[in-house]
């Protein structure tokens, strides 16, 4: 394992220390608030985790949070569920996201991407004139604190005007990408019946115009709370009978009221993959996100005013919701609104140098595909503007770290981070002050005590563990909707560690600090008792020019055996034959050990994944254990369903 490899690939000299925010805070709270001055980084997140309430004090502090009604303690209850930040307190999320319109209202607050790659900016001023007048404009329609307000939109500066203006009203923001079928958009959105509905008619990716306006009329029929529909016509088309245009509700020129809301007022509704089942709906709330991503952000990315920051992704994910908030820290955000790889896989690399992107995110995936296609960002593309590479979705694999500090840019931060849709956060990974090791995050986030424990629930270094963690974040769920009980949310988070959330990865804590993620633990393979992370073997394996995609899965028998089955999709030209199993196996055999070695390799036309882009390991388990489709997987939640036939049809051969 890299424990065993101590040699950092890259490590930030003192100039790049002495400049980073979390230096200047930490000196900052060492002087108000008794944190430690000497031992860097590790002092500082023990003193944050040891002395929590002080902590986020000072968060709120350093970042200057308006508070319009004054809190009475920080904590004023710590037991998980149900913690209680900052009672009392009053605020409004967007409020900070549009402060810097305060101070530099021509500056661009967004740089909105399409696929021909230039960059269109929307100011500040414009940005909080748009939101002012949409929240006029929702007042009116009888939006209320508390009211959902839904998009099905892709990654425009419509749906960033739409969500702040939702947060401006106290009402509750949800969103899906035009890419989601109805079915899942509906397996969403019908569980916390939307007052309003801003939708497109279609929109572009890969070179193509895609129709969405059936599926939005689907919508409308199957939302009867809705009251009010706004088109935006990104295709060109008129406004249906019966909706609203857009124009028509962003042309005034008026100034943004915002409502004062508590600070645990539901700000919006996040969803699991939801692959085995309806997806959970995950309320996270106005006050939590807002100092959770101050925190993030501004100390663990590095963010300020003077940045730009771009990260692939879309609005049915996480990642566009904690993008978004990169204008709490007043810096300009990037939104791309296209396919990752058109006209070519280097697609991302020429926006982050268009826009000039000082932090870059993507995901592992795209990382790995640029290796494999024979992509070199430093030679094509002018990156000297990129301070850091962040990558998420999956564990970056040490390949993939080797490959960006290679061809990109031997001084550069790589940033692999580790969270999830339930605290719309990163448990682990960005310090711009800590060395960074190969195939490792840096450390744990400030505030957070993350822990590998073992099945006793006994904290373990430099072994394989689960992820938890044991003390309460503002950004945890306030509550899942319709689980009135909370039973669905105790039992997703604490049903294993009485008090303390498991998140469900295998991870380990290293001597130094730092943090391994192995995957899904409840994917995790584990034969003769010993667990391994898939995400292992999809290093090995995906290093193959052969092969193209991989997905390993282990198989509970009825018997008491064990069945490990590595399924392959091959490049184009590529075939499976008794040469390319052995190389497989023997690069698995000799880079990991004998006992990852599967018992059959197996062709498929395809890995299925998530919406968002994750392999679905668990319901082609399920499926192979013989559960029926349509109760191993929620059909909404796939990318392309016909894949699973072939699992099917295996475990019946199987059976």
């Amino acid at each position: 394992m890299s424990t065993a490899n101590p040699q950092p690939l890259w490590q930030p000299d003192q100039e790049r220390i002495a400049r980073a925010r979390i230096t200047q805070f930490q000196a900052w709270a060492a002087e108000h608030h008794g944190a430690p001055s000497e031992g860097g980084y590790p002092a500082l997140h023990r003193w944050s985790v040891d002395h929590l309430d002080t902590f986020w004090k000072a968060v709120t502090e350093w970042f200057d949070v308006r508070f319009s009604t004054p809190y009475a303690r920080v904590l004023g209850d710590s037991s998980m569920p149900g913690a209680q930040w900052f009672p009392g307190a009053t605020l409004n999320y967007a409020e900070h996201a549009l402060r810097a319109a305060e101070d530099r209202p021509d500056q661009p607050a967004l740089l909105c991407v399409d696929e021909t790659h230039e960059p269109r900016p929307v100011t500040w001023s414009e940005l909080r004139r748009q939101v002012g007048s949409l929240a006029t404009e929702l007042r009116a329609l009888g939006v209320r604190p508390g009211d959902r307000v839904s998009g099905y939109l892709p990654n425009i500066p419509q749906a960033v005007v739409a969500l702040l203006a939702t947060a401006a009203v106290g009402a509750v923001w949800t969103s899906c990408a035009p890419d989601f079928g109805a079915r899942s958009v509906l397996d969403r959105f019908q569980q916390v019946e939307p007052t309003v509905l801003f939708t497109v008619d279609g929109y572009r990716y890969g070179g193509k115009e895609h129709d969405r306006r059936e599926t939005v009329a689907e919508l409308r029929r199957e939302l009867p709370t809705l009251r009010a529909v706004v088109h935006i016509p990104l295709l060109g088309t008129d406004t249906p009978e019966g909706a609203l245009e857009w124009s028509a509700l962003t042309s005034a020129d008026a100034d943004p009221v915002f409502e004062q809301v508590p600070f645990d007022h539901p700000l919006w509704v996040l969803y699991s993959s939801g692959t085995t089942g309806l997806p959970k709906a995950i309320v996270q709330s106005q006050g939590g996100i807002l100092v959770e991503h101050l925190k993030q952000l501004g100390l663990h990315c590095d963010l300020g005013p003077e940045d730009r920051f771009f990260w692939y992704t879309s609005t049915g994910w996480m990642m566009w919701n904690f993008l978004v908030s990169g204008l709490l820290t007043g810096t300009t955000v990037v939104l791309y609104d296209g396919s990752p790889g058109y006209p070519d896989t280097g697609a991302q690399w020429r926006i982050a140098e268009r826009t000039g992107a000082t932090l870059y995110g993507t995901s592992a995936a795209y990382v790995m595909a640029c290796r494999k296609a024979g992509v070199h960002p430093s030679r094509a593309f002018d990156l000297s503007q990129v301070q850091c590479v962040a990558t998420t979705g999956s564990p970056l694999p040490p390949d993939g770290f080797r490959w960006l500090h290679e061809e990109v840019r031997e001084d550069l931060w790589i940033a692999s981070v580790s969270g999830g849709t339930d605290v719309c956060s990163c448990f682990a990974g960005a310090v711009p002050t800590l060395p960074v090791y190969t195939g490792e995050l840096q450390a744990p986030s400030l505030g957070t005590d993350l822990q590998s424990w073992d099945p006793a629930g006994n904290p373990v270094v430099d072994e394989v563990g689960e992820l938890v963690v044991t003390n309460p974040m503002p950004s945890m769920p306030i509550h899942f909707w319709n689980d009135p009980d909370g039973s669905r949310y105790h039992d997703s988070y604490f049903d294993t560690y009485p008090g303390v959330w498991r998140h469900g990865d295998w991870i380990t804590v290293t001597s130094r600090g730092s943090v391994v993620i192995h995957g899904r633990s409840d994917s995790t393979l584990n034969r003769q008792g010993v667990r391994m992370g898939s995400a292992d073997i999809y290093e090995v394996v995906e290093r193959l020019p052969e092969i193209r995609e991989s997905l390993v899965i282990g198989v509970e028998q009825p018997d008491g055996g064990y069945w490990m089955p590595l399924f392959v999709h091959l490049a184009p030209g590529a075939v499976l034959d008794d040469t390319l199993r052995d190389r497989i196996k023997q690069a698995i055999r000799e880079q990991l050990s004998p006992r990852h070695v599967p018992d059959e390799i197996i062709e498929v036309p395809g890995v299925p994944h998530t919406l968002t882009g994750k392999r679905i390991e668990v319901p082609v388990k399920r499926l192979l254990q013989g559960t029926p489709l349509d109760k191993a997987v929620n059909p909404g939640s796939i990318d392309n369903l016909d894949l699973l036939g072939f699992y099917e049809e295996l475990a019946r051969e199987r059976a």
